[in-house]
């Protein structure tokens, strides 16, 4: 894990490296996201073991609402399990105040001993401060539609300073990872690319994980 937790470092420094070229031509739509974080937290549970986790990615929205992407991160959650990289896409839009956004994202772990990887359809509705948000199980190894499944609401708010606060609370299923049902829910303040804060799930009677993460998107 450490050699492929390297490259993945040595990876987004290039990449960093070279979206401040002076060479680089920008193209409409396109921008890409470099974060680094001390724990990966993924709908409350851990995707590194509690240890740190870089990853970044590169985007491309259009006029007309539709996007895709890739990110990648560092994980090891199941057997020989070193990274992440997901692909997804879809359409999203606003119509008097009311944002919407169609997906579907491929989750893939290349090198995981066990098959683990799977994709997900998901559909989500903001107003104002307030967004819900379904996901479903589209497909996976040895499950079929729709056995898995994840529901969850934000509130997100800006107080003084310009810091911006959210509240979440989400409950599914994911049979691949904990096996059983869950509930999770989370506060977070976050400024200028900075966020910190903590997380828990009623899984098991641990003590709140502590996130603080930074991140920075650059159009291209």
């Amino acid at each position: 894990m450490k050699n492929s937790f390297l490259a993945i470092c040595f990876s987004c420094s290039i990449l960093t490296a070279f979206l401040f070229s002076s060479n680089v031509y920008a193209v409409d739509g396109l921008s890409a996201n470099v974060a680094v974080t001390n724990n990966y937290l993924w709908r409350g549970l851990e995707q590194t073991n509690g240890q740190s986790a870089v990853s970044g990615g590169i985007d491309y929205t259009s006029d007309s609402g539709f996007y895709a992407g890739t990110w990648v991160s560092n994980a090891d959650w199941a057997p020989e399990m070193s990274y992440e990289l997901d692909f997804y896409g879809g359409f999203a839009g606003e119509i008097n105040g009311l944002g919407y956004d169609l997906g579907l994202i491929y989750y893939a772990y290349p090198d995981s001993r066990d098959d683990v990887d799977f994709s997900e359809i998901s559909a989500s509705l903001s107003y104002s401060v307030f967004s819900l948000s379904y996901a479903v199980l589209a497909e996976a190894e040895g499950a079929d539609f729709a056995d898995d499944s994840y529901i969850s609401g934000d509130v997100s708010f800006e107080l003084a300073s310009e810091i911006g606060l959210t509240l979440h609370i989400g409950t599914g299923t994911d049979e691949f990872y904990a096996g059983e049902s869950f509930i999770d829910y989370s506060a977070s303040l976050s400024k200028s690319g900075f966020t910190f804060g903590v997380s828990k799930t009623d899984l098991s009677d641990d003590d709140m994980r502590v996130f603080i993460s930074y991140g920075i998107d650059i159009d291209l």
